[in-house]
């Protein structure tokens, strides 16, 4: 058995921020949610997560995950005293416990799988995650002999000049046999510089511990301030497009765009330039995104082009073509083969198949057949000043342009909206609709006491 322990008591002075730090987004996640999804493929049969600053809040982010309990911390004295909050609430608990911290969102789930396997594999008392740093100034380092058995940690301020050439640091992520560990925590000392109670002394208690090297030390790169999130954010970033490409997406400068790693894509699909793909968006083979394109939790078919748009909550069939300059405010649904062209914005709206709204268009609230076209300027006046209204739109109709549908309202089928028409009732099938004032000229008239024009 395993339970999991997420260190996420801490305020994050250093973020400058009333928002606790865990809870601060990378990508379209909090830096907790990121940790705790890394451990769903581990299937723990506990989760728990230590809490103090901000604590309602991070409860409330939780509110989706299911099974997840909560202990407070009311005091933050160190690592090691954030442990000993959990002695209750794992009495009689026998099995391992996984320790990870609430601000280290980049760990992989393949990391924590080896980590857990290799503890019991060696029947650890305790093993910890291990990195060889680059610049490791500020971490503990860690002293292992040839069987990476740990000899002990040396904090980075402790360190000699022999000790501070050793780039293999601490990572604060462990494993421990949870009977080992609780027979040792009751006994920390807080007789230090900083008066808290550190885990790490809890290791260098017990007898059978081990270091494992994590293979990418960006994995477990902490985030203390605003500069550090924005490193994670680029981390992941070049991840993602990294796994994107190798899987046969085509990314036209990948530096320009930004893709979260929960969007889909499937192959030979193209992104282009100044593209963002965010939250639950999948892309189908063939199509092409952008330029200068947002796209977030949206379903794209297959052969799909979309240029200069944006397009949120929506879902657009195969072969249709969005854009440029297209805007799609949330609940829009595109059929195959449609057009929806320049500076039209749809809401709550729904085209069948090849229907075609090409250019200087508004629709909301609006059902439209399929084969109709939608002219130049037409709009839908679906709200009265407090209320939505629908308008029906079917197959084959076609409206003329700056034609003004007042909702709610029904076009039948095969209608034709003359130009310039402000449609108030509904109409039925085979109909020429023609709802405009008859034009009146007066020849010779102009303005009183306005002068004369001036001869050229």
């Amino acid at each position: 058995m395993i339970a999991v322990a997420v260190l996420a008591a801490g305020k994050g002075t250093r973020m400058k921020s009333s928002l606790p730090k865990v809870l601060h987004e990378l990508g379209s996640k909090s830096l907790l949610v990121r940790v705790l999804d890394t451990v769903d493929s581990l299937d723990p049969q506990k989760q728990l997560v230590i809490v103090g600053y901000g604590a309602d809040r991070v409860r409330a982010s939780l509110q989706h995950r299911p099974g997840i309990e909560f202990v407070e911390q009311r005091e933050q004295l160190g690592t090691g005293h954030a442990v000993q909050q959990l002695l209750p609430a794992l009495q009689g608990f026998d099995g391992n416990l996984l320790i990870l911290n609430g601000d280290v969102p980049l760990l992989r789930s393949e990391t924590l799988k080896l980590l857990v396997q290799i503890h019991h594999e060696c029947q650890n008392d305790a093993t910890i995650l291990s990195a060889h740093l680059p610049h490791p100034q500020g971490y503990g380092r860690v002293f292992c002999d040839s069987h990476n058995q740990l000899r002990e940690i040396v904090e980075d301020r402790d360190c000699n000049a022999a000790q501070k050439q050793n780039h293999r640091i601490n990572a604060g992520v462990y494993c421990f046999r949870w009977s080992k560990l609780a027979a040792v925590l009751p006994r920390l000392s807080a007789d230090n510089d900083q008066q808290e109670y550190y885990l790490t002394d809890a290791v260098t208690n017990l007898s059978q511990v081990m270091a494992v090297d994590v293979e990418d030390y960006q994995e477990i790169l902490g985030i203390n301030d605003r500069k550090q999130l924005a490193t994670a954010a680029n981390i992941l970033q070049n991840r993602v497009k990294d796994e994107w490409m190798m899987a046969g997406v085509t990314l036209i400068d990948p530096d320009s765009i930004s893709i979260e790693d929960t969007v889909v894509i499937q192959p030979d699909v193209v992104i282009e330039p100044q593209t963002h793909l965010r939250g639950q968006t999948t892309i189908g083979t063939g199509s092409c995104i952008g330029p200068g394109t947002l796209l977030e939790n949206c379903t794209i078919g297959e052969n799909v082009t979309v240029l200069y748009s944006v397009l949120r909550a929506s879902q657009v069939a195969d072969g249709s073509c969005i854009g440029p300059y297209t805007h799609f405010r949330g609940q829009v649904q595109v059929g195959s083969g449609c057009r929806v062209g320049n500076f039209v914005e749809l809401k709550q709206t729904t085209l069948g198949d090849r229907t075609n709204v090409a250019h200087l268009s508004y629709l909301g609230n609006t059902t439209v057949g399929t084969q109709v076209n939608i002219g130049a300027g037409t709009i839908t006046a679906n709200y009265d000043g407090v209320h939505k209204h629908p308008t029906q739109i079917g197959d084959r109709t076609k409206t003329g342009s700056n034609t003004v549908l007042v909702a709610p309202l029904t076009l039948g089928q095969d209608v034709t909206v003359a130009a310039g028409s402000t449609v108030t009732e509904d109409v039925g099938d085979d109909a020429l609709v023609i709802a405009r004032s008859r034009q009146v000229v007066k020849p010779g008239w102009r303005l009183p006491n306005s002068d004369p024009p001036e001869a050229v």
